[in-house]
Formats: structure tokens, C-alpha cells, sequence
């Protein structure tokens, strides 16, 4: 299958042929088509696989074939919902990409930057706007934008809005929006929470998925080294400067952590940037942009951006920390091994995380291959596989009492002076 077999119109193909694609991958097969029907959608599928322009291309469709005018001022045609700053800069990249032949206005807004450039642009109406909920609210509430003549709303990566306590601001923008509109939920998993919350908002939606639930991309090499925690950071610096790797990102557990870490790798001369929630939206676009174009060889992230960042060719993932919820191992290394390119993701594991490491092995179904590093081999050694769990003993019988026994030996009283065979016995 082609794009043109899409039925896109031709300035969206050329968009699409100037990226470099040729077919489309199979969630954009399947989601394209729906979309353009105005079905509403609930869509599963796995990172890399295309999915931002599984919806961004049909939306710019629909909304150029439109009867109903463009946005006025300060009214928005189609809607974007998107957990993290990161997640929905790159969508929003996306579809200036795809619109670059069109005149769609479009706009990104999200919180940790000034409110009044982005209270300027929403001015003029957008036809296309990209927004975390919280800021989108903040938008709302100082009258910046009306939402009277949404036609399209998307849901992205619904699972880690969710995840983030977004629900109540979900909830608050939906009740919002005009009853009449088309819906798409896009997510990693389809989750109990997922599927309520589909229930909530999507008219008889069609269901796409294109991955098994919480299965990982198979073109993305698994490695564990096992490890010290005391020598985590010792032997990163050894693989980079070992195996000469230009490119890497490198996920930790905590912020602490991460600007910790990017200290010790300049300390070993290797150009490094931290990326989470405490870094400003300019220190956070900077590291991003320099770590996409290739000048910093070390990116360190918390989770906040395991969905966020989206890097065609990215060769490395290295979990510097396992993460505490072992779905999200998922979401880390699917930063790799994106559209159909090989990736490999390494775990740097010490003994105190093995039960992460069991519950990661389990969801994925695979056992990960435990590799020693020389000269780093561990003293307290990750055990090789789960240990088996025994059901417990059935437990036994309570001990009879001494009347219990003696009755059953025909004693008939407990009464040693008036029991003669006890005194017999006794004697």
C-alpha cells in the first residue's frame, strides 16, 4: 500500500515524500482511513511506529475539505492533547512538516514559558492547536480561547496522561467542547483506566491496535550489565568511550540523579545535558535540540520525557536506574529501534534492583540477557532467574487435649483419685 492508495491530497503527499517515506506503516493503514470518515477512534499502538502522523495527516485533510470557515479569533478547529512540554513540541513539528504546502494556522501552547505570547497567537483563531491540559485551562480561565467550534479532538498517549494525574483537567476541557465532534484516543496500552476512559467520550468508536499490549519493538536489542551501584556511573563512561557512542540517551530515576550523573560524565570529558521537570523550557528545548542535530553526545532524562522525544536513528538507550513502574521500561527503550531501524537498549543493574528487573522480564515476556563487563563484575550477583515460589504446607491437625487422649483410650474421667486405672498406672 501507498499513501496515494490513502486518497491524501497531493499536497500532503508531497509534505510526506520530502520526510523520506514511502509506505505508510501499518497504524497509519488502518487509522487513516477512519479518521477521514470522521469515525471516532481508539488506537493502540507501539512508539516508532508512526503514529503522530497517523492522526496529524487526515486531521490537515479534513480540515482543508471543510465547508465550515477557519478558525476566527480565538477559536480553535482542531484539538491536541498532549501529557509532556517535549511530547507536544515534537507533535506539533510534525504538523508543520505535513502542512508546509497548506495554510493551516497552527500553534503549540504548554506551561513553564510565558502566557502572553501564546494569549497573542490563540488572537488570531488556529486551526490546529497542540496543548497540555494544564496550560490549555490557564488559557481558558484568563478567556484566551473559545472552544465553541472544535471539530476534532485527540487524546495522545492517553496511558501516561493518566499516569500524570491529568484526568481531572481531561474531564474539565471535554465537558468544554460541543457534544457534536470527532474523537481520537491514541495509546500505548488499552488499560482497564483507558477503556473507562474511552467509554466516557468516544461514540462507538472503531479499536485499532497494532502491537500486543506492553509487548516492545523487536528490532531493539535487550542487554542487562550487571553491576555494583557504587560503579554505575564508572562503567556508563567505559561503554560511551569504549564503544565510541556518539549518540546516547540515558534515563535515570530522579532529578537528583540525573544532574548528578551529567556532572561526572563532563568530569570524564563527555558532553552531557540533564533533561526533567526542574530544568526551564529553554534549558530543556536547548538539550533536546542539540542532542537531536547531533552536537551532545549524552542526553540524561527522568521520565517525564520517555515519550517525548523522538529521534528517528537514535542508537542507544541505557536505563542508568530501572524504573519503579515496569511499564514504563517499555516506554524508555521504544525511544529506540524507531521506523523500523535497529536500536539497542542496555540496563545497568545492581542486586538491589532485581525485583524491578523480574517484574520488567515478566511483562515483556523475555528473559533478558545478563552480560559481564570485565573489570566490572559485580560482588553481590543478580540472581539468574525467579525463584521459584513453594505453595505453603497444609498445616497440621491441632495436638487433642488430655482429655481428648485419654478419652480415646476409654479413660472416662480426668479425675486421677477417681480413675483407677490411673492410679493403677501412677502406682
Amino acid at each position: 500500500m501507498s499513501f496515494e492508495d490513502l486518497k491524501l491530497v497531493q499536497p500532503l503527499l508531497k509534505a510526506i515524500k520530502k520526510q523520506g517515506y514511502e509506505q505508510p506503516s501499518p497504524i497509519q493503514q488502518q487509522a487513516i482511513p477512519t479518521i477521514l470518515k470522521g469515525m471516532d477512534l481508539l488506537a493502540s499502538a507501539q512508539t516508532g511506529t508512526g503514529k503522530t502522523a497517523a492522526f496529524t495527516l487526515p486531521i490537515i485533510q479534513q480540515l482543508i475539505e471543510s465547508p465550515k470557515a477557519k478558525a476566527k479569533a480565538k477559536h480553535i478547529s482542531a484539538l491536541i492533547l498532549a501529557p509532556t512540554r517535549e511530547l507536544a513540541l515534537q507533535v506539533h513539528e510534525n504538523i508543520c512538516n505535513y502542512n508546509q504546502y497548506l495554510d493551516l494556522r497552527t500553534a503549540v501552547v504548554y506551561g513553564g514559558v510565558k502566557i502572553g505570547p501564546q494569549i497573542n497567537t490563540l488572537n488570531n483563531g488556529v486551526d490546529i492547536l497542540v496543548a497540555t491540559p494544564g496550560r490549555l485551562l490557564d488559557l481558558y480561565n484568563q478567556k484566551a480561547i473559545m472552544f465553541s467550534a472544535v471539530q476534532i479532538l485527540v487524546l495522545d498517549e492517553a496511558d501516561r496522561m493518566l499516569d500524570m494525574g491529568f484526568i481531572h483537567d481531561i474531564k474539565k476541557v471535554v465537558s468544554l467542547l460541543p457534544k457534536k465532534r470527532q474523537n481520537l484516543l491514541f495509546s500505548a496500552t488499552f488499560s482497564a483506566e483507558i477503556r473507562k476512559l474511552a467509554q466516557q467520550f468516544l461514540t462507538n468508536p472503531q479499536e485499532i491496535s497494532v502491537a500486543k499490549q506492553n509487548t516492545t519493538v523487536m528490532k531493539i536489542s535487550q542487554i542487562v550489565h550487571p553491576v555494583d551501584k557504587s560503579r554505575k556511573s564508572e562503567l556508563l563512561s567505559h561503554l560511551i568511550e569504549s564503544n565510541n557512542w556518539h549518540q546516547v540517551l540515558v534515563f535515570t530515576k530522579t532529578k537528583h540523579g540525573a544532574n548528578k550523573l551529567v556532572k561526572e560524565l563532563i568530569n570524564k570529558n563527555i558532553p552531557a545535558l540533564a533533561i526533567h521537570g526542574n530544568k526551564s523550557q529553554a534549558q530543556r528545548v536547548k538539550a533536546l535540540t542539540e542532542f537531536k542535530l547531533g552536537k551532545l553526545q549524552v542526553l540524561v532524562a527522568t521520565d517525564i520525557a520517555a515519550r517525548g522525544i523522538d529521534i528517528e536513528q537514535l542508537p542507544f538507550v541505557v536505563n542508568f536506574d530501572l524504573p519503579q513502574v515496569a511499564y514504563d521500561y517499555v516506554h524508555r527503550i521504544g525511544r529506540t529501534g524507531r521506523a523500523g531501524h535497529d536500536g539497542i537498549a542496555i540496563s545497568l543493574v545492581c542486586a538491589d534492583e532485581i525485583k524491578q528487573l523480574q517484574e520488567i522480564e515478566k511483562i515483556t515476556k523475555q528473559k533478558l540477557n545478563r552480560i559481564l563487563i570485565d573489570d566490572f563484575e559485580p560482588n553481590h550477583h543478580l540472581p539468574t532467574q525467579v525463584k521459584t515460589i513453594h505453595p505453603p504446607k497444609k498445616p497440621s491437625p491441632p495436638k487433642a487435649s488430655w482429655k481428648e487422649r485419654n478419652d480415646k483410650r476409654g479413660f472416662m474421667s480426668t479425675d486421677r483419685k477417681s480413675n483407677p486405672q490411673r492410679k493403677a498406672r501412677t502406682r
